[in-house]
């Protein structure tokens, strides 16, 4: 608990995120959920799945989205660096 007798810096930690470069993602993320809850699609227990990732230059169009169950989303075969090996989930 390092916040416990000062308020949590908020500021400077988005400063840092967009620095490392976590912020477009992340916020692309977002948008995804909310065009998913302005459909108003239950997305309840469930995984937003871009069928074009938008790391290989997937959109947020609701053409390229749908709900998986989170062990589905989650369980892409690994390299032993950890990073995806091809974008076919387990069979």
């Amino acid at each position: 608990m390092p916040y416990v007798n000062k308020p949590r810096p908020y500021k400077k930690e988005w400063k840092q995120e967009e620095a490392r470069g976590e912020k477009k993602p992340r916020a692309a993320r977002a948008r995804a959920r909310y065009a998913m809850d302005k459909k108003g699609v239950d997305r309840a227990g469930k995984d937003i799945d871009h069928v074009i990732p938008l790391s290989k230059g997937g959109t947020n169009s609701s053409s390229n989205l749908r709900l998986k169950s989170p062990t589905k989303n989650r369980s892409f075969s690994r390299n032993s660096d950890h990073t995806v090996k091809r974008n076919k989930p387990k069979k």
